[in-house]
């Protein structure tokens, strides 16, 4: 009865929201047109009555968070300061670089296990996507049910597919240390060895982000036509050489937003270091997960916000040296 009548209230909340903001959005269009057709008769009013409620959800939803967090990020606010904090400037700032992350963690060391962490896996997800997706573009029976079992990891939700995995680590019953000793191997200590946990960390997002690259990257192969590889083929070239000047070059415009994209997520992976790290190993961690450490386990919510700042701004000039070496824009500058 109590989780019925929970549900039922948080129902009601969300059926309420959904009223107030059609209503919303109907008196703003219906200023609109009072406004920009009967009033000012301006031509291109349709444009902005249409991006008018996406305009104001992307200020209020992105943009002022952002600056409510920038605000914060200048204070000193924390679990003993929380209703009358301090501006503090760029303390907190100051601090990431200078002052531990985590209860010994310093940033940079912090910032090598990302890096680590997103290079790793970034090349495991694109090699064995690519490798997957090759095998899938040729003509074989039952590929649709072999597409179906590669892409289920992908499908499963991905805290459920990590809780099952972190049992398969277990040191006494878990599959790989009972595999390890069926072969005479000694068992290991996947959850509590600093470098075996960070193996367990990769083993699991390798295995769920290979379906992304592997279906993005079997679209690609598809669009490229088989005139290239038949002509390549009469000039007698090799399977390694038609990889390497046709595949490759022509998958690039679909390898380089795929691999941006899986940079950022995987930089930005919180489920499986959090919950393979189960001991919070400090060797394990990231910076997306000391960043949740910070402000919701030691409740220093100024530094968070300056910690996620310094996060955004290492994101966004990876992204702009990436985009500006691989030159996928090129093409829109032209045009």
């Amino acid at each position: 009865m109590i989780t019925s009548g929970v549900f039922l209230k948080s129902l009601n909340e969300v059926g309420l929201t959904i009223l107030f903001i059609l209503a919303g959005t109907v008196i703003l269009e219906a200023l609109l047109y009072l406004v920009l057709v009967k009033l000012l008769k301006y031509k291109y009013a349709l444009p902005f009555m249409l991006l008018a409620p996406a305009a104001i959800g992307l200020i209020a939803l992105v943009i002022y968070p952002l600056i409510w967090e920038f605000r914060l990020s200048l204070t000193n606010m924390s679990l003993r300061s929380f209703k009358n904090p301090s501006f503090i400037g760029i303390t907190n700032y100051i601090r990431v670089f200078t002052e531990p992350v985590l209860k010994q963690k310093m940033f940079f060391p912090l910032l090598g296990q990302t890096i680590l962490w997103t290079v790793v896996n970034v090349f495991f997800h694109v090699a064995g996507g690519l490798f997957l997706a090759m095998l899938l573009n040729r003509q074989m029976k039952g590929k649709g049910i072999y597409r179906a079992i590669l892409i289920f990891p992908w499908a499963v939700p991905q805290v459920i597919a990590v809780l099952a995995w972190r049992g398969e680590f277990n040191f006494s019953f878990g599959y790989f240390n009972v595999v390890l000793q069926a072969i005479g191997l000694q068992p290991v200590q996947w959850l509590t060895e600093p470098v075996a946990n960070f193996i367990a960390m990769c083993m699991v997002n390798i295995w769920l982000g290979i379906p992304f690259m592997m279906v993005i990257l079997l679209g690609g192969l598809q669009s490229i036509s088989g005139e290239y590889y038949e002509a390549a083929e009469m000039d007698g070239a090799s399977g390694f050489e038609m990889f390497r000047h046709i595949t490759l070059p022509l998958l690039q415009p679909v390898m380089t937003p795929v691999i941006l994209l899986g940079t950022f997520w995987t930089f930005n992976n919180f489920n499986v270091p959090f919950f393979i790290n189960q001991n919070e190993l400090e060797s394990s961690d990231i910076l997306v997960t000391g960043l949740f450490r910070a402000a919701f386990q030691y409740n220093r919510y100024g530094f968070s916000a300056a910690f996620a700042f310094v996060v955004f701004a290492l994101l966004l000039i990876y992204a702009i040296f990436y985009l500006k070496y691989t030159k996928s824009l090129k093409g829109v500058y032209e045009s």
